[in-house]
């Protein structure tokens, strides 16, 4: 079954350069101004998006990520409007892949089989659950894969040669590579780290393999896109945004447009990356 994020890469790889991916909270500040956001970014230039689902234990995201998360669950935003939030995305685009991002517990509680049947029927294309490692993968990957959803795997600079066929085994979409080790938002990545790795990784799949973590600048953008299929972002967005609302946190007029016009230039980073190599 070939999902948009298959079509995507595919169209991607024809005209020769690698996908921006941009991650943001769902319902951060409010599911409003968010719903907003995302359906500004494929216009700004976003190949992918992906979603994070707000959870009150993000054990893996930094202070930003966590604040995006905690700045949504306080606007009332759960796992069902998330999907929500997907659908009314997809009632006006129909083609920008969409990946769901965060912790197996939401999703556990929601019940896997509704969850699939619900994501599927919301236009979600594939998932990326940052706690389940391979062995766990009757709990949620195999199902995901039988619902014609993508499963994501994250690869970390510790994941070596012996651990990588695990990780790639039922892995689908993408190879997601995070870049730094350590949490969201807490470093730089290093571009001629990410080219060894993303080498390595080439060795045992065939699927793209986009970066994230660290990414902050167009012309960060640039090299890690030079190196890899897809350069992700997300602290930076979600930095962004931050940074834009009022005193007690509430989006304000220019929220949509500081979030856009960040990704527009992180776009023409990654896009030049193919002029550069041209």
């Amino acid at each position: 079954m070939t999902t948009r994020i298959d079509t995507r890469f595919a169209e991607l790889q024809k005209q020769g350069r690698s996908a921006f991916v941009t991650f943001l909270m769902a319902g951060d500040p409010d599911p409003e101004t968010s719903l907003a956001i995302i359906k500004a970014l494929p216009q700004a230039g976003a190949d992918i998006i992906e979603i994070g689902m707000p959870f009150t234990d993000p054990m893996a995201d930094g202070p930003a990520i966590q604040a995006a998360g905690l700045r949504a669950l306080k606007a009332g935003m759960t796992l069902k409007k998330t999907l929500d939030l997907v659908r009314k995305f997809r009632s006006g685009d129909n083609v920008t892949p969409i990946v769901l991002m965060g912790y197996y517990n939401p999703i556990y509680v929601h019940g896997v089989e509704t969850f699939l049947v619900e994501a599927r029927e919301a236009g979600v294309d594939g998932l990326i659950v940052v706690d389940l490692p391979p062995e766990e993968d009757e709990e949620l990957c195999l199902p995901a894969l039988r619902a014609g959803l993508n499963f994501i795997r994250l690869a970390t600079p510790t994941t070596d040669d012996r651990r990588l066929p695990a990780v790639l085994a039922n892995t689908s979409g993408f190879v997601y590579y995070v870049s730094i080790t350590g949490i969201t938002g807490s470093a730089a990545a290093d571009a001629s780290q990410v080219g060894a790795a993303v080498t390595r990784i080439r060795r045992h799949t065939a699927l793209p393999v986009c970066v994230g973590f660290g990414i902050r600048t167009p012309e960060a953008a640039r090299a890690i896109a030079r190196a890899a299929n897809g350069a992700v972002v997300g602290t930076a967005l979600v930095d962004a945004l931050a940074k834009s609302l009022d005193a007690e946190g509430r989006a304000t007029p220019g929220t949509v447009k500081a979030v856009a016009d960040l990704a527009a230039s992180l776009a023409q980073g990654v896009r030049g990356a193919a002029q550069a190599a041209e």
